[in-house]
């Protein structure tokens, strides 16, 4: 694993293991702040795992950095996304246009990107409806406008050229394993080489933070049930090295994996303590007394769209206590506003 520098988003195509490039792509208005676009040669060519956000300047980007080690954007025949988020997909059907490469996508994203094109908007119908439930109609209505105002282009969500299921795949020529691991999204694939002993994490298991759960469209399942299912199951497949899509390359997979699982604990215990502390509470009342991101924010000083991702993660914590038996719905409201107590 070749050595970076300090900050893992300065810009050009830095080397990571044999055959293999990351170049950051940046990611506007975003606090992720880019996202890495793997370089794959192999015997069969180029390809990339994750495409990037299509937004002006990233394709410049893009191709700057893969001439930077003599590949031109033309030579890159296929592009392998680990899930439907716009900051992986996105430019994956702009580069099909341009030089025809071809997009794989997970099968399990499906539902999302079938519902997806149905709306039109960047409306996050299902997490709006987990706002209701958690009794914030506020912030959904407000997290409906904002969405509303952000560009919706139809070209940018155009349907994939395989659906990719779990097994063997091969990218660029180089046999990996493609691992279901719903909970982020629906159909999140990570990609395992063990030749090289490494796993392309995607948002599955990030360096620094938890991905969110619970943004996502496709209708709402447990999906922290499946995420904590997910990160159990890379604990029984041999340790590699961490590959994410945001975040600085390298490091134990078993390593992140166990503080992932330890921090979804912790905050399992945190959500049930705050149904035991104020029974019948809701939703949103759960979230308001949490603290959020790794600085420990208060709810209050979020930003819509993260009061949106912080109700819905809590709700989906919720649904795990309730599935375990810990917590119990005590009513539901006329207008589907759910109160929880201790079981």
């Amino acid at each position: 694993m070749t050595s970076e520098g300090t900050d893992w988003t300065d810009l050009g195509c830095h080397p990571v293991a044999e055959g293999v490039h990351r170049i950051p792509l940046p990611m506007p208005q975003d606090g992720l702040r880019a996202i890495n676009v793997y370089v794959i040669e192999g015997p069969d060519g180029v390809s990339l795992i994750d495409a990037g956000w299509n937004v002006p300047g990233n394709l410049e980007i893009l191709r700057d950095g893969l001439r930077s080690v003599d590949v031109g954007l033309d030579e890159v025949t296929d592009v392998h996304v680990t899930h439907i988020h716009r900051d992986h997909y996105t430019m994956g059907p702009e580069l099909r246009r341009r030089v025809g490469s071809r997009i794989h996508l997970g099968g399990g994203e499906r539902p999302g990107l079938t519902e997806l094109r149905e709306l039109r908007t960047s409306v996050p119908a299902d997490s709006l409806a987990q706002l209701r439930r958690a009794g914030a109609p506020e912030i959904a209505e407000a997290s409906r406008v904002e969405a509303l105002a952000e560009p919706w282009l139809a070209e940018d969500w155009e349907l994939p050229d395989t659906w990719t299921e779990e097994g063997p795949v091969s990218v660029a020529g180089r046999t990996m394993e493609a691992r279901l691991t719903a909970g982020h999204t629906k159909g999140h694939l990570v990609f395992d080489d063990t030749a090289l002993g490494v796993t392309f994490t995607g948002d599955h298991v990030l360096p620094r933070i938890s991905p969110s759960i619970g943004f996502e469209l496709g209708g709402w399942d447990n999906p922290l049930s499946d995420y904590l299912a997910s990160l159990e199951a890379m604990l029984e497949r041999p340790d590699t090295l961490m590959l994410p899509a945001h975040g600085q390359v390298g490091g134990s997979v078993h390593g992140r994996v166990r503080e992932l699982l330890s921090h979804h604990d912790s905050r399992l215990d945190a959500t049930r303590a705050q149904v035991l502390a104020s029974p019948g509470v809701t939703g949103l009342q759960v979230a308001s007394g949490l603290p959020w991101t790794r600085r420990e924010r208060a709810f209050g000083s979020l930003d819509v769209f993260n009061q949106m991702i912080a109700t819905c993660e809590t709700m989906a914590h919720l649904d795990v206590l309730v599935a375990r038996g810990d917590v119990v719905v005590e009513e539901v409201s006329p207008a589907g506003v759910e109160r929880f107590v201790t079981a």
